[in-house]
């Protein structure tokens, strides 16, 4: 199946989990692939699976001479399939999101954003279903107070080190990124664990000893 297209991303989405495959990760020894708590959706059925595109923001104080200019020029070029990732490297000056970008991103085949920091208009996003992950809330606007200083670069996303392309997860435990490199491996491993966890399930529905169960299946 290819890697880029929707039915890819869709057999994820619906079949996996975000637990299950940094489970994998960590037996591969990725251990630092999961992102920080606090990244949370803006509604709870929100999900996301697709590729990173990567957004550095930083603050600044005063309104650049070309506002937007690098944002409105990822979102522009946005590829079907990806996911606009951004830091705002801990500022909390202002929100980076809002609803008219949820919707140019979602009409360009955009399938969510994850954000290490605020977003905005949160009645808009959640009123579309539009998936967002974020720290937090503000009405206040990043003009003037954050502007994007690079984009597609590797940036640090909850902890994450996220590069562009790499495939990123979220469900409403959390968000976490699968290096392109081992992406194949983890997938592979995500399907059968997933199987054996629904096997395993059964047993313990049937009143099995949980002891017995992980000596048997080595999943818990």
């Amino acid at each position: 199946m290819d890697r880029h297209s929707a039915e890819y991303y869709d057999r994820i989405e619906q079949q996996l989990y975000t637990s299950v495959i940094g489970d994998v990760m960590d037996e591969l020894g990725y251990w630092r692939q999961v992102m920080r708590h606090d990244i949370r959706p803006l509604f709870d059925e929100a999900k996301i699976v697709g590729r990173a595109a990567t957004m550095l923001a930083a603050e600044v104080y005063e309104i650049p001479a070309e506002p937007f200019k690098l944002e409105m020029q990822l979102l522009d070029e946005l590829r079907p399939g990806e996911v606009v990732c951004c830091t705002q490297q801990g500022s909390t000056r202002a929100a980076m999101w809002g609803e008219l970008l949820s919707t140019h991103t979602r009409a360009k085949g955009g399938r969510g954003v994850i954000l290490d920091g605020l977003t905005r208009d949160s009645w808009g996003i959640i009123d579309m279903r539009f998936p967002v992950f974020a720290r937090g809330l503000t009405p206040a606007d990043s003009k003037g107070r954050l502007d994007v200083m690079a984009v597609r670069v590797p940036i640090e996303l909850g902890g994450v080190l996220v590069h562009d392309g790499d495939l990123v997860v979220c469900d409403y435990d959390g968000c976490l990124a699968v290096p392109k490199e081992i992406e194949d491996e983890v997938l592979e491993r995500a399907f059968k664990k997933v199987e054996g966890e629904n096997e395993v399930r059964e047993v313990l529905r049937r009143g099995a000893s949980i002891q017995q169960v992980f000596r048997d299946y080595g999943i818990l």
